[in-house]
Order: structure tokens, then sequence, then C-alpha cells
């Protein structure tokens, strides 16, 4: 192939996208930081209906993303299809469907993991046979 030809065909295709934060709601700080986790959209009300408390819940059409404080993944395999997004990084647009009173805006981690665990039919990973 010519350089040319190679030029074209890198043009036309589309570029990536590039990962954007979860914009916090005005007046929200994120003391603890900021990372977020994902379901598929078809989990998402099973999993709110799980929760004691909610934090800030995105969607963006495919997935439903909620807010957790940084390093909530540590030493917690979250349970698939879930994602866990460090920094709170998206690739697409998500709009807010859910903002909590007051000025944090976090769902707690292990309940949320707990009712993810749930909705996905998957044991916690602690209560998991360990062997030698």
């Amino acid at each position: 192939m010519a350089l040319d030809t190679l030029v074209r065909l890198q043009r036309r295709r589309p570029a990536p996208e590039v990962p954007r934060r979860l914009q916090l709601p005005e007046g929200m700080t994120a003391p603890l930081g900021c990372d977020a986790v994902a379901v598929p959209d078809r989990l998402g009300p099973l999993v709110v209906s799980r929760l004691p408390r909610l934090g800030c819940v995105y969607t963006d059409g495919a997935h439903w993303w909620w807010i957790v404080p940084s390093d909530s993944d540590y030493a917690l395999p979250w349970p698939a299809p879930a994602q866990y997004a460090p920094g709170a990084l998206v690739t697409g647009p998500a709009r807010l469907i859910h903002r909590p009173e007051g000025t944090a805006p976090y769902t707690p981690p292990i309940p949320l993991y707990l009712a993810l665990c749930r909705a996905t039919g998957t044991a916690p990973d602690w209560s998991r046979a360990v062997s030698a």
C-alpha cells in the first residue's frame, strides 16, 4: 500500500473516545477521592432496591454508575459484569439520575458490593472456599 492510502485509511477511523471524569453535582466534595462502579442497565434497578443508602448514581444508557471512595477495589474483586473505574473515568456522556442530600457523593462500597453479588448470583469473595 502506498503511504497516501494508509493516511486516508487512518483518517477514516473514528477517533477513540477520551475518558472523562463523572462530574459531581455542584456543592458536593469528594474528600476520600472518587472512583466509580458500573453495572449493565438491566441490573441497575435490582442493585438500587438492595441498597440502604445511595450516593450519586449516573446512567449512560448502557450502564448505571455509582460513585465510591477511591481504592474501593483494594483486595475486593467486584463481581462480573461490574466494571470498576478508578478516578470515575468513563468514555461516554453520563447523566445524574440520583443525587443524595448533603455534600458527600458516595454510595457505601461494602453494601454496594453485597448488592451486586446478590443481583449477579455471585458469592462474596470472603465466603468462597479456600484451597490449599
